[in-house]
């Protein structure tokens, strides 16, 4: 008897990597919730997410498996709630349920453009989304889905980029893809300041003693932890998250 048996079921649920013909067999993307809100300056602009989602679509046709972690900052963020005088843990709470109405937008985007997700979240609600189970989760990517991770780690006090961080180790991730709204890391705002110095590779440690903001120091030092390469690129540029998928060198790559 040959092993693993030829059976229906193993065929239909052999994972779609093998066909990968990019640099990476599964990334984590993460978006900023501004990155949906468009120019509009609040809330969800949807000519915006339909085009997200015909990208990440593409990024995922080229064979990789993609999941994503998007913000909540374009409808509420936690630590500017609990600077008015709000209680932290509740104004967090509160961002997690905006990074939960974001990911089913893109859900409703992804799935109206042809691709197929799932939306686990990290605090239990069952009726609009599946709760985060890590197992379930890699079924999900080995079956072609788009998988998005909603409601942070479900914890006050851990911002997106950390839930990022965590998501990504959980499910064997081969890196991290920040987009934003810049071509990468700069030594200073590159939209404030003319001289500003794009770096095309940093160490953990540079982000960290820079103060450079590619993440928060928390999701960084996961990281670097576990040898989790980070990919900053403009998400803005029509086109870059296949471009980044297939090895391209565009943006600042940080690692060890």
């Amino acid at each position: 008897m040959t092993w693993p048996p030829k059976s229906p079921r193993w065929v239909a649920d052999q994972p779609m990597t093998d066909k990968a013909n990019t640099r990476y067999r599964r990334v984590l993307l993460k978006l900023s919730g501004e990155a949906l809100m468009g120019a509009q300056g609040y809330g969800i602009d949807h000519d915006m997410v339909d085009r997200i989602a015909r990208e990440v679509i593409e990024a995922r046709d080229l064979g990789t498996e993609l999941a994503l972690v998007v913000g909540g900052g374009n409808i509420f963020r936690g630590l500017s709630g609990a600077t008015t005088g709000m209680d932290r843990a509740t104004a967090d709470y509160m961002g997690m349920l905006a990074t939960v109405m974001n990911s089913l937008a893109l859900q409703d985007a992804i799935e109206r453009n042809g691709g197929e997700t799932r939306v686990l979240s990290a605090i239990k609600m069952s009726e609009v989304a599946e709760p985060y189970i890590r197992r379930r989760a890699i079924r999900h990517l080995e079956k072609g889905r788009i998988v998005i991770f909603a409601a942070g780690t479900g914890n006050p006090y851990f911002s997106t980029d950390t839930a990022a961080s965590l998501r990504a180790m959980e499910i064997g991730a081969e890196a991290i893809l920040k987009g934003t709204k810049v071509d990468g890391v700069y030594d200073k705002d590159p939209m404030k300041f003319d001289d500003a110095v794009k770096f095309d590779k940093l160490t953990y440690l540079d982000v960290l003693n820079r103060d450079l903001k590619v993440m928060d120091s928390t999701g960084i030092s996961l990281c670097r932890d576990n040898d989790l390469p980070i990919v900053v690129f403009d998400f803005t540029t029509e086109g870059n998250i296949a471009k980044v998928m297939n090895g391209e060198n565009i943006g600042t790559t940080v690692r060890g």
